[in-house]
C-alpha cells in the first residue's frame, strides 16, 4: 500500500444555529472551503484532482443529489473532476477522509479532496409521500438531528432513544456524574477561548463571505464568560433528574472543512509540505442506546491495525458530542485527559454533523505541526451506535 499524506487542511468558522452562517447554503459552504483549499496549493493544477469525497449527514435539503459533485463544480473545479458523497452520520467527514486515503493507498488516485459540510440552520422539514390521495393526517419530520421516518421494526429492536437520552445512558452506565460533565464543558470553552486568543486557529480557518457581503471569520459558539456556576444552574434537558444539559452538550451548527490528500509521489513532485501521514482508519458498532461509547472500540481497532498503543498518542481530538460520552471514552481508553482537545472541542466550537470529522482532523494536524507531536488520534461517536477513528503521524 502506498503512503498517503495530507498536503493542506482548512475549515470555515463554525456558526451557531440560525446564526452568522445561516444564510449560506450547505453546498456553498462546501464550495467555499474546497475553493480555498485548492487555492492554497498554487503548484496544483485543479484538473489533476482525481476525485472529491465529501461527507454530509442530512442530504434532505440543499445538500441533496450528491453535494460532493455540486460543491466541486461550484468551487470552480474542472467538470472532469468527479465527486461522491458519503454518509456515516456524525463521522461523514472522517469517512470521506478514510475513503480518500484508501483510494490513494490502493493506487487508484494520486490527489483527492476530502471533507464534509453541514448547515443545521437550513435543514428542512420533510413530508412523507402519502399512500392515499386524501390522507387524514400527514406528519412532518425535522431533519436537523436524530431519528426520522423510522422503520417500525427498528423501533421494536432498539427503542429509538434521542441523542441526549443516549448520553444519559452513557453517563449512568459509566458513572460520569453531573459535576465532571460541567467541569469538562467549562474546560472546553476555556481552552477554545485561549486557543483563539493565541491565534492557534488562524492557520486552519478560512473566512466565509455571506450573500449580504458580511465576512464571517471567527467561531461563533465559544463562551468566554461562562463559568462552572452558570453551567451548574442549567436544568437537565432529556430526563427528569438527569445530568445532560444544554451546557454540557454540543450545540447545533453550520460549517465545512476540507483536506487535500496526496500520494507520496505527488507530494514530492509538487514540492508540497506534508502536514502528516495517514496511518489507519477504523469504525466499530455498539448498541444504539450507548452510541456515545463508540469511539472506544473504534480506537482500539485502529490502534491494533497500526500496531500502536494508547500510550503512543501525543495529541488527540475527541469530538465532544456530549461531555458524558467524551469523559466515558477518555476513562475507558485510559488516555491522559490533558492530551485530549487542548484547543477545546465541539461543546465550545460546535458540531455541524457532516463537517465535524473533517474539522477535528484539520485541527489535529495543525496542532501537531505547531507542537511537534508525532502521533495523533481523531475519534468520534456516531448516531445509531457507531464510532470512528483515524491515526496520523508526522516526522
Amino acid at each position: 500500500m502506498r503512503p498517503v499524506h495530507f498536503a493542506a487542511a482548512r475549515r470555515t468558522p463554525l456558526g451557531k444555529l440560525r446564526g452568522a452562517l445561516s444564510s449560506v447554503r450547505p453546498d456553498d459552504l462546501a464550495a467555499t472551503v474546497i475553493r480555498g483549499l485548492v487555492a492554497e496549493v498554487p503548484a496544483l493544477d485543479p484538473a489533476r484532482v482525481d476525485d472529491v469525497y465529501w461527507g454530509a449527514a442530512n442530504q434532505a435539503g440543499e445538500d441533496n443529489r450528491n453535494v460532493a459533485r455540486m460543491a466541486a463544480l461550484l468551487a470552480g473545479l474542472p467538470e472532469t473532476v468527479p465527486g461522491a458523497t458519503v454518509n456515516r452520520l456524525c463521522a461523514s467527514g472522517l469517512e470521506a477522509v478514510t475513503t480518500s486515503a484508501r483510494t490513494i493507498a490502493a493506487g487508484e488516485a494520486d490527489i483527492v479532496v476530502a471533507g464534509g459540510s453541514e448547515s443545521m440552520s437550513r435543514a428542512p422539514f420533510v413530508l412523507p409521500r402519502p399512500d392515499e390521495a386524501l390522507p387524514h393526517r400527514i406528519e412532518t419530520a425535522d431533519t436537523r438531528l436524530g431519528w426520522r421516518l423510522v422503520n417500525p421494526a427498528m423501533k421494536d429492536l432498539h427503542g429509538l432513544l434521542s441523542m441526549g437520552e443516549t448520553a444519559e445512558e452513557v453517563a449512568e452506565r459509566y458513572s460520569v456524574p453531573r459535576e465532571r460533565q460541567d467541569e469538562f464543558a467549562l474546560r472546553s470553552h476555556q481552552r477554545a477561548a485561549e486557543a483563539r486568543k493565541n491565534g492557534h486557529f488562524d492557520d486552519e480557518l478560512l473566512p466565509v463571505r455571506r450573500p449580504d457581503g458580511v465576512l464571517v471569520d471567527s467561531d461563533e459558539c465559544i463562551r468566554e464568560d461562562t463559568s462552572y456556576e452558570k453551567l451548574s444552574r442549567l436544568k437537565p434537558v432529556f430526563r427528569q433528574g438527569g445530568t445532560v444539559t444544554a451546557g454540557n452538550a454540543s450545540p447545533m451548527n453550520d460549517g465545512a472543512a476540507a483536506l487535500l490528500l496526496v500520494s507520496e509521489e505527488a507530494l514530492n513532485e509538487l514540492g508540497l509540505e506534508s502536514l502528516g501521514r495517514y496511518v489507519a482508519g477504523a469504525s466499530a458498532g455498539v448498541h444504539p442506546d450507548v452510541m456515545g461509547i463508540g469511539p472506544v472500540p473504534a480506537t482500539r481497532k485502529v490502534l491494533a491495525r497500526a500496531d500502536w498503543t494508547i500510550g503512543d498518542i501525543q495529541e488527540a481530538e475527541f469530538n465532544e458530542a456530549f461531555a458524558a460520552q467524551a469523559l466515558a471514552c477518555v476513562d475507558q481508553l485510559g488516555i491522559d485527559p490533558d492530551l485530549v482537545n487542548p484547543s477545546g472541542g465541539a461543546i465550545a466550537l460546535g458540531h455541524p454533523l457532516g463537517c465535524s470529522g473533517a474539522r477535528i482532523l484539520t485541527t489535529l494536524l495543525h496542532r501537531m505541526r505547531r507542537t511537534g507531536a508525532q502521533r495523533g488520534l481523531a475519534t468520534m461517536c456516531v448516531g445509531v451506535g457507531q464510532g470512528s477513528a483515524v491515526l496520523v503521524e508526522r516526522h
